[in-house]
């Protein structure tokens, strides 16, 4: 198992990795291409990716929230015939590590969607398995139907992070601003 990092736009890797984006996310709010490539060109994310015999089997994209010296998971997606082998675990923990290497991020935020549906509820019990905790907090994006919430993980115990839901939300909704601003 390798994993890689990307802090620039890289067309051969992402051609590499779109399909599991593509697969995980194209009816669950995927960013397009060109948005992805303007959040690379605007250094506002990192792309992780996770190699067995040198071929994909998973990745993430995070997003700098340095106001809040935060990582926004923005996507985290497991090739499908990879599932269930602990590999989205064993992702997370990797970009955790990554982060608290870093020494520049004190936490990790999510947003998951906020509706009561069997889905939603294995995805937030598998992000509460993983050390988050739910903020109470329901946004509702102005350009998406679902609501949402937020959450939050610190990356080391001693660390003042804020965790209101309202305030992460803020910092979140910047990062889509200007991901998808020119």
């Amino acid at each position: 198992m390798e994993f890689i990092i990307s802090h620039q736009w890289d067309e051969q890797l992402w051609n590499k990795v779109s399909p599991i984006y593509k697969q995980a996310f194209a009816d669950k709010g995927a960013k397009p291409d060109k948005i992805i490539r303007n959040m690379f060109r605007k250094q506002l994310c990192f792309l992780h990716v996770c190699l067995i015999n040198g071929q994909v089997a998973a990745m993430a994209i995070t997003g700098k929230l340095d106001e809040a010296r935060s990582l926004l998971i923005d996507y985290l997606a497991v090739e499908q015939s990879m599932r269930g082998r602990g590999l989205g675990n064993k992702m997370l923990k990797w970009i955790e590590e990554w982060a608290m290497a870093s020494e520049i991020y004190k936490q990790l935020i999510i947003e998951v969607e906020a509706d009561e549906t069997a889905e939603n509820r294995t995805r937030i019990s598998f992000w509460e398995r993983c050390g988050f905790t739910l903020t109470d907090y329901i946004h509702q994006y102005i350009w998406v139907p679902e609501p949402y919430r937020a959450m939050h993980k610190k990356l080391q115990s001693e660390t003042e992070c804020t965790t209101d839901g309202r305030v992460l939300f803020h910092y979140i909704g910047h990062f889509h601003k200007q991901s998808f601003q020119r």
